[in-house]
């Protein structure tokens, strides 16, 4: 029920704020600050009657609302301009586009869905959000400000405007140039990897062929050695067996002289009979 009631004294308390040109700035509060926006941005909130801001603005109420204010409502890259200059906010508000978005710098859990940059809601163009406006001569007032700013300061002390843009571009070809020497220095670097790399492969592939070599040469050597003995082997047994065979044939050839002599002696037993 207190909801309920706080629901109506918010659109009691909105509407009054968009009947007419005269707009009672005391029930609203902007963002940053009245006369202090962002290169022209700004969001305006309306206050409850717990003086708290609350969503009051569907589409029409908010083009309305930054009307009666002397500006208008704000495009997606009036908001990107102002998100890149620091800009940021923790509520939804509407832009010319009919979106709600939410300019963020830093992610929190509690404002844009812990994302950064615009991000957006497509709701109904009757659900209620702030609104951003836009001021135009603010952003030419501050403009102006800044060059001036820029050109008003003692030459000894400060840069010309064409002298800045230099330091820009100096700064800029120095991290460029740094980049490049980083990426030149990480591909040599990788080189050299790579090349030692390949001559630990090529050594071990040629203590591999060596080991292997030698295998090889003693596994033929040993075959060699094997079959030579084995054919040695048989000529000394022939050289062994050849004397056996001599020593017969001279035993074959003395037996006739011991028959000779069995001869003569059996006729001198016969003559002595």
């Amino acid at each position: 029920m207190h909801r309920i009631w706080l629901c109506i004294a918010s659109l009691l308390s909105a509407a009054p704020l968009i009947s007419s040109q005269n707009v009672d700035t005391s029930q609203l509060t902007v963002i940053p600050k009245w006369n202090h926006s962002i290169v022209g941005v700004f969001q305006v909130s309306a206050l409850n009657s717990f003086n708290q801001p609350h969503y009051a603005f569907n589409v029409s109420e908010a083009r309305q609302l930054c009307s009666s204010l002397g500006v208008r409502i704000a495009s997606l890259q009036e908001i990107e301009e102002a998100l890149r200059s620091g800009f940021e906010t923790c509520r939804y508000g509407w832009v010319d586009e009919q979106l709600g978005v939410i300019p963020r710098i830093k992610a929190v859990t509690v404002c844009g869905k812990n994302q950064t940059g615009l991000v957006p809601w497509r709701a109904a163009v009757t659900h209620k959000f702030d609104v951003f406006c836009f001021n135009e001569s603010d952003k030419t007032a501050q403009l102006e400000d800044a060059k001036h700013q820029l050109t008003s300061k003692s030459p000894l002390t400060s840069f010309s405007t064409s002298s800045l843009s230099l330091l820009e571009n100096t700064d800029s070809w120095t991290a460029q140039a740094h980049s490049v020497a980083t990426a030149q220095a990480f591909a040599g670097g990788k080189a050299a990897l790579i090349a030692c790399s390949c001559a630990l492969l090529l050594l071990a592939a040629a203590i591999t062929a060596y080991i292997k070599q030698k295998r090889k040469s003693e596994s033929s050597d040993l075959k060699r050695q094997k079959e030579y003995m084995k054919t040695e082997e048989p000529k000394s047994v022939t050289m062994v067996k050849e004397p056996e065979k001599v020593a017969l044939e001279d035993e074959r050839i003395k037996e006739p002289e011991n028959t000779d002599l069995e001869d003569e002696r059996i006729k001198l037993d016969d003559t002595a009979s």
